[in-house]
């Protein structure tokens, strides 16, 4: 029996088994996520003003999630913190760096404070609360961050980050000044004040609608409990954006390892955010024009209303948990360490898919009281809107993609994610079909 020229044995799929470790452990948004229940159940029982309830949820989730970081999962070890405490840099040396750091800082904010002034948007009544609790904590931040920054230095593998280079520029050594790193310094810290200032304005807002209505509002009929239950789970995940975007310490092993560097993804994710944002009415990818509410089409169906509300509740959760897996990390166009737990263990963008499937369910853009004209134009730029979803997708993937692990957890999940598990057998049907090609050549 003779082999026939040309013909070889084919190559069939080769599976990896082992799912790349997360950066962050399924404790951690776990432990916060029961403090922030606790907090809400306590709030039920007390009269308080909307603020102070606000406040009370964000520490409720974050001081549980501080505390099992460093006295259970102990981050402060972690080789990616770039800290090393069995090395103390001298006293001398980690004063002159500190100094240095802390002009760099504290001229930041200042930065930060002017774009806020500049910036009309901020000057709403919405803001209010941000900017108020960040004069309460200022007083607390100029006292404790001379302490944080000098114990950071003194074991630091590389005291020269991003406040350095930021501090010598300031004052005027810059010769000395690595401009990529400050690039990045200045991402960074965008980052954390355009998006803290959104997510913390709306926080209260969330609050209120959560705590505020009794059980028997609640469970009056399934719209109001679906409401409801799509509020709280939105709650649970604007508390934790908000407080990844508070805690970037790298002690906690929470800081930002960089930030995203293409303009295209800059471009992508600010439009989704007020007040660039291009979907609210006054928007270009409007989609809400003609239409009216989930409830409202289905008014009456009581079994139709409990099936699609749960739905809606079902894809709020998803997207709430892509969020809570990231405990103390959440934060957009940033890197952070790479999450492979939880919801991630079956997609790279599960936030992304279940936030834009839960807006065609909720919205309904296919009914239009304009007529069919209107339902085709929003059904259409509701797809312009998931097309910008999926582009921010594929620039948070170019970004993450110059780190290892990311690679590794990427081809990972072309092997074992959703579309890969709903793949396999046809898969595995083509391999058989091309190994079963190749023993009938080499009978021939």
């Amino acid at each position: 029996m003779h082999q026939r020229v040309g013909s070889k044995e084919p190559e069939l799929a080769v599976v990896t088994t082992e799912k790349p470790r997360s950066a962050v452990t399924n404790a951690t948004g776990l432990v916060g996520l029961a403090g922030l229940i606790v907090g809400l159940v306590v709030l039920s029982r007390f009269e308080m003003v909307l603020a102070v309830r606000a406040l009370y949820c964000l520490a409720a989730c974050a001081v549980p999630m501080v505390l099992w970081a460093v006295f259970v999962e102990k981050t402060y070890l972690n080789p990616s913190t770039g800290l090393d405490l069995s090395y103390c840099r001298s006293k001398d040396e980690a004063l002159k760096n500190t100094a240095t750091k802390l002009i760099g800082l504290w001229s930041t904010w200042a930065i930060i404070a002017v774009f806020y002034w500049i910036i009309r948007s901020y000057e709403g009544f919405g803001y209010t609360f941000y900017f108020l609790t960040l004069l309460m904590c200022l007083p607390v931040l100029l006292l404790l961050s001379p302490i944080y920054v000098y114990f950071v230095d003194r074991h630091s593998r590389d005291p020269y980050d991003g406040s350095w280079h930021m501090g010598k520029w300031i004052v005027g050594e810059r010769e000395l000044v690595d401009v990529e790193k400050l690039k990045d310094y200045g991402r960074g810290w965008f980052i954390k004040a355009f998006f803290l200032a959104f997510m913390v304005s709306i926080f209260p807002g969330l609050v209120g609608a959560v705590t505020s209505p009794t059980v028997e509002e609640i469970l009056a009929d399934p719209a109001s409990f679906a409401t409801w239950g799509i509020k709280a789970l939105f709650l649970a995940d604007v508390c934790f954006g908000a407080i990844g975007y508070i805690f970037t310490f790298r002690v906690l092993d929470a800081h930002i390892r960089s930030a995203n560097p293409h303009l295209s993804a800059w471009v992508a994710a600010l439009i989704c955010y007020p007040p660039f944002i291009m979907m609210a009415g006054d928007g270009p990818l409007n989609y809400h024009e003609y239409t009216q509410d989930w409830t409202i089409w289905f008014s009456g169906q009581g079994l139709v209303l409990w099936l699609w509300g749960a739905v809606l509740i079902a894809l709020t959760g998803i997207y709430a948990w892509a969020t809570v897996i990231f405990g103390i990390r959440f934060s957009n166009l940033t890197h952070r360490g790479i999450i492979t737990n939880g919801p991630y263990r079956y997609s790279k963008h599960p936030a992304y898919l279940a936030k834009n499937l839960f807006w065609w369910l909720l919205v309904m853009p296919f009914l239009s009281t304009g007529g069919a004209e209107e339902a085709v134009r929003n059904s259409v730029l509701l797809l312009l809107v998931n097309l910008v979803y999926f582009i921010r997708a594929k620039t948070e993937e170019k970004h993450l993609m110059e780190d290892p692990a990311y690679r590794a957890y990427a081809e990972w999940i072309a092997e074992h994610g959703l579309i890969a598990r709903f793949l396999r057998p046809f898969r595995a049907f083509r391999d058989s079909v091309k190994y079963a090609d190749y023993l009938e050549n080499t009978r021939r």
